[in-house]
């Protein structure tokens, strides 16, 4: 028997076993190189737009999304586009800067200032691979992250009266974690122009959040106060379940229309907890954040969710719109999260979310003009976050673009960079116990890099019984 281990061969196997070592190194990073927003305090955190580094860089578009070298962890049915004696791995790397800001009022209501915060993370965003079962059957299997808390706060008491009874008092608030997605997706063409396809999708993840009540300056005679410290940690491991399918309204050697639907089964997550509040010889506090209720309301959940999209591509352009309704707020009705007793409530709320984009490509077949081979790629995402904060609708922005750079190894392969612009806003305000207190507006600046690794053979050796010479 003739063994024959080419270069595609051993990439196949490369492939096979970073998927097989990535929830590790997942495992290894906290969700402070994640996210960096305060508004992940709640629920399962700052949700990540899913898809590799070319779908978000036109918008996050993916439901309609039919290309024979890239893989769409967006709809399940995409899968049946593998040919045989392939396949295709993916994945691509983050870096984010974030800046924060919160308008300042004074007791009357009066602005007083901003305060500003910034940070920068690093992580890996996504990996995937996808392969063929049959003709017109094919799989993927994707890790991603889904959702990361990342905040770090701190208030300080501005009562006058407990100032002047007790001393300075701080409230701290800190949290991070993440929950990944692992899924399985298999995808079908029983007919030349439908595909359908059904994904798996598994949970994983912890994510921890702490509480203080710190007693910085005691003054001297007022008493024995101590410090009140509280955790909930959160283990997540649950199964969902996705369907898709992918129609081709459309199609020939020079042009195709795909219309694509997907449905994603939500509910609980289940999350195994773990609490605990300690107060260190308390004979009288001051605690205005009640930390057992908290304990007690705080649950994990994912919302039933359905998505259209459109997606058209010839020779030169592809381009798309998707549309994604995801039920926050029905999947928690009657549900919220408590945050202190001079607050109102935290609401989920349903979220509709539009992505659009577009890619050029001048002449995919120029052998002479390098610039001509290149993928130009824009796009734009508008939505709201999942939650309210004392009714008040938080709106979501993002502006994207990218490049994509073909290489000739391994055929269609390509290196993919993308940029985003996004943005987290209310033009509200807050009332707390008669406290004017504005919401924070995020900014964040995100560049993408991205690895596709596309093989249209591998020397028969995976794909075709070995034979005797």
């Amino acid at each position: 028997m003739q063994f024959r281990f080419n270069t595609t061969y051993r990439v196949f196997w490369v492939a096979v076993v970073a998927l097989l070592l990535l929830p590790l190194s997942v495992s290894a990073q906290t969700s402070s190189v994640n996210a960096y927003s305060p508004y992940s305090m709640y629920g399962p955190g700052e949700l990540l737009t899913p898809g590799n580094v070319q779908m978000r860089s036109m918008g996050g578009i993916g439901i309609g999304l039919r290309a024979l070298g890239q893989i769409n962890t967006q709809n399940p049915a995409s899968a049946s586009v593998m040919p045989r004696k392939s396949f295709l791995l993916d994945f691509g790397f983050d870096g984010t800067h974030y800046r924060n800001s919160q308008p300042k009022y004074n007791s009357t209501g009066a602005y007083l200032n901003t305060a500003k915060t910034a940070y920068n993370t690093v992580n890996i965003h996504n990996i995937a691979l996808s392969f063929p079962l049959a003709k017109g059957l094919g799989t993927i299997i994707s890790v991603a992250p889904y959702s990361s808390v990342g905040y770090k706060l701190k208030n300080t008491d501005e009562q006058e009266d407990n100032w002047a009874d007790i001393g300075r008092v701080q409230y701290l608030h800190e949290g991070e974690g993440d929950i990944t997605e692992v899924k399985l997706a298999i995808g079908w063409a029983p007919w030349k122009r439908l595909s359908i396809g059904v994904a798996a999708k598994y949970y994983w993840g912890n994510i921890s959040r702490s509480y203080t009540t710190a007693f910085t300056n005691v003054i001297t005679g007022s008493g024995s106060y101590a410090s009140t410290v509280g955790r909930d940690r959160y283990v997540v491991n649950n199964f969902k379940m996705q369907v898709g399918l992918q129609w081709n309204i459309f199609q020939n050697d020079n042009r195709m229309l795909t219309l694509g639907a997907t449905y994603d089964l939500g509910g609980k997550l289940n999350p195994k907890r773990d609490s605990y509040v300690y107060n260190d010889n308390v004979v009288n506090t001051i605690n205005p954040y009640p930390i057992r209720d908290r304990i007690e309301a705080v649950e994990l959940r994912v919302p039933h969710q359905v998505g259209v999209g459109l997606y058209y591509v010839d020779r030169s352009i592809a381009c798309g719109v998707d549309y994604v309704y995801a039920a926050w707020g029905s999947s928690n009705e009657g549900y919220s999260e408590d945050i202190s007793n001079r607050m109102d409530v935290v609401a989920y709320t349903n979220t509709h979310t539009i992505k659009a984009g577009i890619e050029l490509t001048p002449r995919r077949t120029d052998v002479r003009n390098y610039l001509n081979r290149m993928s130009y790629r824009l796009g734009a995402r508008v939505g709201n976050y999942y939650q309210t904060f004392a009714g008040e609708r938080v709106n979501q922005l993002a502006i994207t673009a990218g490049i994509g750079l073909p290489v000739k190894i391994w055929g269609a392969s390509s290196i993919n960079i993308g940029f985003e612009y996004g943005r987290s806003s209310s033009p509200g305000t807050l009332d707390m116990a008669g406290q004017k207190v504005g919401l924070v507006t995020q900014n964040y600046y995100k560049v993408a890099v991205g690895i596709n690794i596309f093989s249209a053979d591998i020397s028969d050796y995976w794909f075709v019984r070995q034979k005797y010479d």
